[in-house]
């Protein structure tokens, strides 16, 4: 690939949904100190809708992804002006970067790798404690403003026919992040009662949507698990009255187009994680958190969360006098 004329500024963000979404402003930030150069995102390819949406990059190409970084990032032209590392901490990220033979560094400083000269994580998180700041405060060490409210997106267009729905989401990547299916659906046969009511998952997790769905008596086409691409998701949660679900992609999503949103977070805190202030509820229990991501069981700081908590939460978004903050 060549850009032929500009500069190539090379961004490394190989993650998921949410990761992509919390580093916007960070990315809008680069965009912004780089207005001349060509700023080619290296990430997931069914990203790469959502990534163009942002309107901080110019380009998008695939990055295979390893522990702590990419294996191989695909089609990425040699020797960019500036090589950036949104992706982790280093050192196999900041290897792949370097395999390119950047001019110049962007990301956390490793003594062992010439030419990556920042801040450590741990000076970052004194800083900082959420995620969206901490690659903002990254940025700004490198002399590089970035906004970390800066995080909307604009709507996606769509025809769909039904126009306000409420999501209901009960999937996570780990078992730590899912609350009990029986709960929401619960929480969706209550929501059902005066709204239309939709469960959305992964491919992987068509029969758990089924389960919830089945729970809250509703009809099995209300089930939308593995059948929407990630644009298509964008596009019912932007046109979505609420979404209800854990502390995974579609949260994130929610925060970036301004849905009402009601989260439930377990082994991470939401003041890492969570939605920034606006129509949004956080919920957890942070006394009983046992903070281990990777469990097959739900987190206690998750499983204290109850069912009315939850539907005290949708009234408390839905309630325009309310400036729901997470």
């Amino acid at each position: 690939m060549a850009f032929p004329g500009r500069p190539v500024a090379v961004v490394l963000r190989a993650l998921n949904l949410g990761d992509l979404l919390v580093a916007v402003p960070a990315l809008r930030g680069l965009r912004r100190a780089l207005p001349e150069h060509r700023v080619l995102l290296a990430t997931r390819l069914p990203l790469a809708e959502l990534a163009m949406r942002t309107g901080a990059v110019d380009a998008v190409v695939a990055a295979g992804v390893g522990t702590d970084g990419a294996d191989a990032l695909l089609d990425v032209p040699a020797e960019p002006d500036v090589a950036v590392n949104l992706h982790g901490s280093g050192p196999q990220s900041h290897r792949a970067l370097d395999a390119c033979r950047p001019r110049r560094r962007i990301g956390y400083g490793r003594p062992e790798l010439p030419g990556w000269t920042g801040p450590s994580p741990a000076e970052i998180a004194a800083r900082a404690e959420h995620e969206r700041d901490r690659w903002c405060a990254l940025l700004a060490a490198h002399g590089i403003a970035a906004d970390p409210t800066d995080l909307r997106l604009p709507p996606p267009a769509s025809s769909a026919p039904h126009t306000r729905v409420t999501i209901v989401h009960p999937g996570a990547a780990f078992g730590s992040k899912r609350w009990p299916a029986q709960r929401f659906a619960a929480v969706a046969r209550a929501l059902g009662a005066d709204g239309f009511v939709v469960v959305t998952g992964s491919a992987a997790e068509i029969e758990l949507a089924r389960e919830v769905a089945a729970g809250a008596g509703l009809p099995a086409d209300r089930v939308l698990a593995g059948s929407t691409t990630i644009g298509g998701l964008a596009a019912l949660v932007a046109r979505a009255d609420l979404v209800v679900s854990g502390d995974t992609g579609i949260a994130h999503l929610a925060s970036a187009f301004a849905t009402p949103s009601v989260v439930l977070f377990g082994p991470v805190s939401p003041r890492r994680w969570g939605p920034p202030p606006g129509p949004h509820v956080a919920l957890t229990d942070e006394r009983l958190r046992r903070g281990d991501a990777f469990a097959d069981t739900p987190d206690p700081a998750l499983l204290a969360v109850e069912v009315e908590q939850v539907l005290d939460a949708v009234a408390a978004v839905r309630s325009p006098a309310v400036p729901a903050a997470g």
